[in-house]
């Protein structure tokens, strides 16, 4: 299943009544309000929303500020929105696809293989003419059942050994990459051998995924191929998400690192490489 859907798509899926579709909502700001409200407010019909803070990410701590969650806290969450084996899960978010693509890592690392990311988000669902309901729905609880490891989990020391010995993607804003700014983290800098990949580079100027062959384009560029070990990792491991979303729909495994910066820099026994080159 490609991971990525587009509105149309998804509004023909939603249209069809033979189609068995659990849709979540997971808009998220990082250091913003919670997106309980703008759901509240109005959201696609049928759309159940997933706090990512509290349901998609454990307590921050030594493991970084999004660490994985407490699975029996993540497959409740599942579970009360429906989603269950066999059934098609689409995931949207407010627009760039970082909150979306975490739900989606985090269920296929689950073994959930039917899951989808809505290409653009909201914003591409309103662009195409479809409108919002404020009706929270209560679907029947699925039997979602976890089955980790599905796909490949990085700890620090295999990040480091990626960035030795493979390619490790820094999905970062290259200004944060480079060490000229950094908002959040107490260092700032890159992990040693890390190459600078933005996830904004992955989508075109309305917000969408670039076509598959671009991507592969973009990151063969970056040394990333099919053949090719590739680990990624962001701030606190959700826009790195989205990069391994956009390797996966150009045909490229990549593992993630969910602790990222966030753990790394935190650890002063750990180097710090900063400037534009690895």
């Amino acid at each position: 299943m490609h991971p990525i859907i587009t509105a149309a798509e998804l509004a023909s899926a939603l249209a069809d009544d033979s189609t068995d579709v659990v849709l979540l909502d997971i808009r998220y700001q990082l250091g913003g309000p919670p997106g309980r409200p703008d759901y509240e407010a109005g959201h696609i019909p049928g759309a159940v929303y997933v706090d990512l803070d509290a349901e998609l990410a454990g307590k921050p701590g030594s493991g970084g500020r999004h660490p994985l969650p407490d699975l029996d806290v993540f497959t409740a969450a599942m579970r009360r929105a429906g989603v269950g084996a066999g059934r098609e899960v689409v995931v949207y978010d407010g627009g760039i696809g970082w909150a979306a693509a975490r739900a989606w890592w985090l269920l296929r690392w689950a073994g959930h293989e039917r899951v989808r990311v809505l290409d653009g988000g909201l914003p591409a669902w309103l662009a195409t003419g479809h409108g919002l309901s404020d009706r929270a729905p209560a679907p029947a609880p699925g039997d979602f059942t976890p089955a980790p490891g599905a796909l490949r989990l990085l700890t620090a020391d295999e990040a480091a050994a990626f960035a030795r010995d493979g390619i490790l993607l820094d999905a970062r804003a290259g200004e944060r990459y480079r060490g000229e700014v950094e908002p959040i983290d107490p260092v700032a800098g890159h992990i040693p051998g890390a190459i600078s990949a933005p996830t904004a580079e992955n989508l075109d100027a309305d917000g969408r995924f670039l076509p598959p062959d671009a991507l592969a384009r973009r990151f063969a560029a970056l040394g990333a191929g099919a053949d090719t070990e590739v680990g990624v990792y962001c701030g606190s491991g959700v826009s790195a998400a989205q990069q391994v979303l956009a390797l996966a729909a150009a045909g490229i495994p990549a593992a993630l690192y969910v602790g990222s910066w966030s753990e790394w820099s935190a650890d002063p026994a750990r180097p710090v490489a900063t400037g534009a080159t690895p």
